[in-house]
């Protein structure tokens, strides 16, 4: 089944070129079938390259999903991209009033910033909380994950001295986890984050349960007990040239910067970096629409709310 968006938002035209099916609005409309619900609220500075990403992952699903592009009322991004943001995203408070059965809050490039100190920072939580009451399960990317945990759960992020920038192992902790049903006993992952958030903290959080991570990466897959909430604090998402991009951009701030571990082939920056993380980013998004969303999600959209579940894996 195919994601369903604008009949001219730009991402179209590269999906297509990689063979994903993506439909128009103009023809879904002609389908008789309760599609699903999803808003991506995209942080990210680099609007239509982060669509791309994650649409692709929607995509590969059974399930016909309608995507809804949002942005925060308070949230300004350069002149250049306005035109783009007027066509085809939403106003949070447009959307206010509305319920939405899956919701992918992107990470932000605020690595330092305390939360208190970023602009949209009262307006997000506003949204945090809206989401609670107005969709099925919210899954939280990067520094989302770590802002989430934080309001929802009062965990505070470390700050790591040097940035995390590579493609890691993982593991998974639960045999039979649905999120992580498919999975390899271990898995790759790229991250780009200063933000650490230890499997400690989470095990103190009774209503928290790590799904993966490794020793050098902390907590990676986390969720709470209903599914309601996940967090994700890498970069599944992730191009297979998004980390040479982003290590190109610290080179021309820092030229010391650190290359990204495990990425290029001999740990040669001039070799062509492989994307080695894909089969499991699929697996993770289609096992997060299907068992946390379309499997507890009512029928009748009016009734979303996250006391509203018609079923819970509590792994």
């Amino acid at each position: 089944m195919p994601i369903t968006v604008k009949d001219e938002l730009p991402a179209i035209v590269r999906l297509r070129q990689e063979n994903v099916f993506v439909m128009p609005k103009s023809r879904a409309q002609t389908q008789e079938i309760r599609p699903m619900r999803l808003a991506i609220l995209n942080l990210m500075p680099n609007k239509v390259e982060t669509e791309v990403q994650f649409i692709r992952l929607l995509a590969n699903t059974p399930l016909q999903v309608n995507v809804d592009l949002l942005r925060l009322d308070t949230h300004r991004t350069s002149d250049s991209s306005e035109q783009h943001l007027d066509m085809f995203y939403r106003y949070f408070s447009d959307v206010k009033d509305q319920n939405y059965d899956a919701l992918i809050i992107t990470g932000a490039p605020l690595a330092h910033l305390e939360y208190d100190d970023v602009i949209y920072w009262q307006e997000l939580q506003q949204f945090f909380d809206w989401a609670e009451h107005h969709v099925t399960s919210t899954l939280f990317s990067c520094w989302a994950a770590h802002a989430g945990l934080f309001h929802h759960h009062g965990l505070k992020r470390e700050i790591r001295a040097e940035k995390l920038s590579g493609v890691f192992k993982h593991r998974c902790y639960f045999d039979h986890g649905a999120l992580t049903r498919g999975f390899d006993d271990e898995f790759l992952v790229p991250h780009s984050r200063y933000g650490h958030i230890s499997p400690e903290q989470i095990a103190q959080k009774n209503d928290l349960v790590m799904l993966a991570g490794s020793p050098t990466v902390g907590a990676y897959l986390i969720k709470n007990v209903s599914g309601s909430q996940v967090y994700i604090t890498g970069h599944p998402e992730y191009d297979a040239d998004t980390l040479l991009k982003e290590y190109q951009r610290d080179l021309e701030k820092n030229a010391d910067a650190p290359k990204p571990e495990n990425y290029f082939p001999n740990d040669d920056a001039s070799q062509k970096p492989s994307k080695t993380w894909q089969s499991h980013a699929f697996l993770l998004f289609s096992n997060w629409l299907n068992y946390y969303v379309y499997q507890t999600t009512p029928y009748d959209i009016n009734l979303v709310s996250q006391d509203v579940r018609t079923n819970n894996y509590a792994e």
